[in-house]
């Protein structure tokens, strides 16, 4: 399907829409409240950009200081600062999510890595958001993922790659209200979030001894 236009007067312009902007109602409306509550929203449109950097380089060095946190040493772990997050991938491959525009994040990146081995690809339009929220967020991912989601073994500000039903994510936990970020690809988007509602519905009824 074509993206839906406006006319400026100087030719059609084709308007930004994201993976589940028609979801977007029917994810508001699966909202549950109260002490099973949960949540679901798309965060569209966040810039990713994979990065391949030897960590133990000059460069690496430079980007940790262009970006103002750590790269990740460790399977599952994350770092902050600012608009920028950090995800672990692999021991030279890290995913750089930012709330700031991606010409301007990838400009930094590449000026950091200044021709040294390594590259900064804009993933940004290859994946989507989703945020899974609220006391029963654990219970509604526990139904299709195989990782051990308690607290003991996973908990904020660890990210993992793993699969939701049948979908590849990365999954993150942001905080222990509990909040997780999914990122599915932007083609797989659409079922993910079906799936997610349909896992939430439960939580309307009252619990059952």
């Amino acid at each position: 399907m074509a993206d839906p236009t406006i006319d400026t007067g100087a030719g059609p312009v084709a308007l930004r829409t994201s993976p589940l902007a028609h979801l977007e109602e029917r994810m508001r409306a699966a909202t549950v409240t109260g002490a099973r509550g949960v949540a679901l929203a798309e965060w569209p449109f966040i810039t990713m950009m994979n990065l391949r950097v030897d960590p133990a380089s000059a460069a690496a060095d430079r980007i940790e200081k262009t970006l103002g946190a750590p790269l990740p040493r460790q399977c599952g772990h994350t770092s902050a600062s600012g608009p920028h997050t950090l995800v672990w991938l692999g021991p030279d491959e890290w995913l750089v999510l930012s709330q700031a525009a991606a010409s301007a994040v990838a400009g930094a990146l590449g000026e950091a890595l200044a021709g040294a081995p390594g590259s900064v690809v804009d993933v940004s339009a290859n994946r989507t958001t989703l945020e899974l929220s609220g006391p029963a967020a654990r219970q509604v991912l526990e139904k299709g993922c195989p990782l051990d989601l308690r607290p003991r073994t996973f908990g904020p500000g660890q990210a993992v790659s793993t699969t939701v039903g049948p979908v590849a994510v990365l999954l993150w936990q942001v905080d222990d209200a509990p909040t997780y970020r999914l990122f599915p690809r932007s083609s797989f988007a659409d079922y993910l979030a079906r799936w997610l509602i349909d896992a939430m519905s439960e939580y309307r009824g009252p619990e059952i001894p």
